[in-house]
């Protein structure tokens, strides 16, 4: 990779990996949640919460990056009550650009792993159920195998979106190499740089092919899903 990239390119690859590698796998268990709810349960606001949940994907990335800063920074009430309680920094860290692509991905398992599940028969747990299945055994049983291709693929195509993301997580945590600076961050910081549109085009290379590589992969692993 160093004879590729240079090292500061590395560096940029190595923290967008572990930024949605982080941002998917914290995810994913609400993401399964809800999408149980939403698939299960029938309700009057129904249409509201799930467009609430579907609120990231049409919103500009940079507003959902300025709510965070308002409500997860230093001085606002949810990261100043971190920062003075726990010790605990998002704001201009990698930890900060994780929550900020978990919340702009999330829509994106929750609708995977929400078809999967209302594209099986309802009757099987209510089947289950009146054989003597309890709560946990349906959702071991039955509810996660029926929801697999979707969590795989959910969380596949969050992983490779989140690997793309800019607005939410310059706005949030700033461009700050080697702390903040994933891919995308790179990209435009070598743009600002006389004589660095060489750089950009090989990391926009270099992303184009983690893309293709993991949309790829999601949609072979959620056909093995389904089999």
């Amino acid at each position: 990779m160093n004879e590729i990239l240079s090292p500061a390119e590395s560096q940029a690859l190595l923290l967008s990996l572990r930024v949605s590698g982080v941002a998917v796998f914290c995810a994913l268990p609400f993401a399964f949640i809800t999408a149980l709810f939403l698939a299960r349960v029938r309700f009057p606001a129904k249409a509201l919460v799930n467009g609430l949940v579907h609120l990231p994907l049409v919103l500009p990335p940079v507003a959902v990056g300025f709510l965070l800063l308002m409500a997860f920074g230093s001085r606002g009430p949810v990261g100043g009550w971190l920062l003075a309680h726990l010790g605990i920094r998002l704001v201009f860290s990698w930890t900060g650009a994780a929550l900020a692509s978990a919340l702009i991905t999330f829509p994106l398992q929750v609708r995977a792993i929400r078809l999967a599940l209302e594209g099986s028969d309802a009757r099987l747990a209510e089947a289950a159920r009146t054989l003597g299945a309890g709560a946990l055994d349906r959702l071991a049983n039955l509810t996660l195998p029926l929801a697999l291709p979707g969590i795989v693929s959910g969380a596949i195509t969050a992983f490779a979106a989140s690997l793309g993301e800019f607005g939410a997580i310059i706005t949030f945590v700033s461009n700050i190499p080697g702390q903040t600076q994933t891919l995308p961050l790179a990209i435009y910081a070598a743009l600002q740089i006389p004589g660095g549109e060489a750089e950009a085009a090989r990391l926009c290379g270099l992303s184009v092919l983690l893309a293709l590589l993991f949309m790829t992969a999601g949609e072979f692993a959620a056909r093995r899903a389904w089999r």
